[in-house]
């Protein structure tokens, strides 16, 4: 295993920089998820570490090695791509082993590592079928065995599970997280789902328009978020974000835009009047007979819990309750945040206050 330093990273197309100057240190034997919207640049960024594509400023090391001008073949590394990108006319173990075939190692060697990988990926009775004749979370382990019995310096994944459905999403996600633990191998993963980002990785890089927003471990993200962007991004669903101003008597209330009053921590610093965002998650506001009064828009019952969308001031919020409630569109109701939990960020520049 090995660290990969990302060090002032930039990359144009002609005229057009899409990545500016991304700074990322991933520690030996990592997980580390690169995730964001569609276009931030995370999988720009991932090919670039691979090196299937040139980078245009600042520097990429591996083991603490620059490999800018280093060929992707000569930078032990191994990707995982998102379609699996199998031979179709060779078997499991043909495939498994095709690397090792091509740098021409032992008949012995190319056996051992890859049934060593089939039975960490428990596909020893695959091994003489074809891709056409397995299901698309075999194909997707073939395809991690492909890159396992190589044993490199460090795994890149580059979305892949985007092509399972939701049941095996979720299994895929335990055992790749398994296969870390085991491999103990540096490992880079691009995704979208946030969802897999918090679930999986020891620490997790935000991205929006070639900007890492930030960087952190699944809970600091969670619990501290830099800037209204990973506050929205990061949970689900997503944090409560209402516009606003702190009330003029003093700051202990925030006034929402169009009405509502909602309290804030005791000792808030911030200056009476200014136009703030009040952030608060939906689990961590209660339905309490001393609270502001709303309205209800939306009921969304998934089972575990009921999700109740209501109008304060000019927007709308999310109260996650962990019942089953019986509430319909515009009931009114009594909510209270915990303000405990409550976040504050400027208005103007989305940053946390």
């Amino acid at each position: 295993m090995a660290s990969v330093d990302v060090r002032k990273v930039r990359k144009s197309y002609g005229h057009v920089e899409v990545l500016h100057g991304v700074d990322i240190d991933i520690q030996e034997g990592e997980f580390v998820i690169l995730v964001g919207p569609s276009g931030c640049g995370k999988s720009t960024l991932l090919r670039m570490i691979a090196g299937l594509e040139e980078i245009s400023g600042g520097e990429v090391a591996i083991g603490g090695k620059v490999v800018n001008d280093v060929a992707p073949k000569l930078r032990d590394i191994a990707m995982v791509f998102q379609s699996y990108a199998l031979y179709p006319h060779m078997t499991v173990e043909a495939n498994m082993g095709f690397s090792l075939r091509l740098a021409k190692a032992p008949k012995d060697e190319i056996k051992r590592r890859v049934g060593e990988a089939a039975q960490i990926l428990g596909l020893e009775k695959l091994l003489d079928r074809y891709p056409r004749n397995l299901s698309g979370g075999q194909r997707q382990r073939v395809a991690m065995g492909r890159a396992i019995v190589r044993q490199p310096q460090v795994f890149l994944f580059d979305e892949p599970l985007s092509n399972l459905d939701a049941k095996l999403r979720v299994q895929m996600r335990s055992e790749i997280k398994q296969l870390h633990q085991r491999l103990k191998t540096t490992i880079v993963y691009v995704t979208h789902d946030q969802i897999e980002a918090m679930t999986m990785a020891d620490r997790i890089v935000v991205m929006r328009d070639g900007h890492v927003e930030q960087f952190g471990t699944p809970l600091e993200l969670y619990a501290t978020p830099r800037n209204v962007f990973v506050a929205g991004f990061i949970g689900s669903p997503g944090m409560n974000l209402i516009e606003g101003r702190i009330g003029t008597d003093g700051p202990s209330e925030f006034i929402a835009n169009g009405g509502g009053r909602l309290s804030l921590p005791p000792g808030c610093a911030v200056e009476p009047g200014r136009k703030v965002i009040y952030g608060i998650r939906p689990e961590h506001i209660a339905l309490d007979d001393a609270g502001v009064d709303v309205e209800v828009v939306v009921v969304e019952p998934t089972g575990a819990e009921t999700q109740i969308i209501c109008r304060i001031g000019e927007d709308d919020i999310m109260v996650a309750q962990r019942e089953w409630l019986t509430v319909d569109a515009h009931d009114r109701l009594t909510i209270k945040p915990d303000i405990d939990k409550v976040h504050l960020f400027d208005a103007e520049t989305g940053e946390r206050i």
